[in-house]
């Protein structure tokens, strides 16, 4: 288990573009795997490799529904239908949530570990949480977007 770093604003890595990644490594595979680790100790939802300083394409999401851990490599949202308005936190931003407009349905390709080509179907939580870490990889942070930020209160925070 490798924990790494979490990068916090304003640092600029989280305002670049991701790179794609052209071809599943053994790098890669321990990339997602010390992300996984990382997310799951900061005790987050998703993790976008930006968030540790790496410009790669790569996610992991796990919103503790059946689907458990999901880890997509160059994921693209191939479809999306209707509208939620709801609360956002961020790893690399503690402190301060927001109340972001995402799609209620999303169909989403990537690779898996292997260099697979998955798709998943999501609803709801799991389609904000691929939305919110898609969005890291394009540079988008989601204070950017929120129709209102707010702190959270300390007690409200783990």
């Amino acid at each position: 288990m490798a924990l790494r770093i979490i990068v916090h604003e304003p640092d600029e890595v989280l305002h670049q573009i991701a790179k794609e990644v052209p071809k599943i490594t053994p790098n890669i595979q321990k990339l997602l795997t010390d992300m996984a680790d990382t997310m799951y100790h900061a005790e987050g939802v998703g993790l976008a490799a930006p968030q540790i300083g790496i410009l790669k394409r790569v996610i992991v999401v796990d919103v503790g529904d059946e689907h458990g851990l999901i880890e997509m490599v160059n994921p693209v949202i191939l479809s999306a239908e209707g509208e939620q308005l709801g609360p956002e936190g961020c790893l690399s931003i503690p402190g301060i949530n927001g109340d972001v407009l995402r799609h209620q349905k999303i169909t989403v390709k990537g690779l898996d570990r292997n260099g697979r080509e998955i798709t998943i179907e999501a609803e709801d939580f799991l389609a904000r949480a691929f939305q919110h870490e898609i969005d890291h990889l394009n540079g988008v942070l989601f204070t950017e977007i929120a129709e209102r930020v707010y702190e959270v209160p300390r007690e409200g925070r783990e």
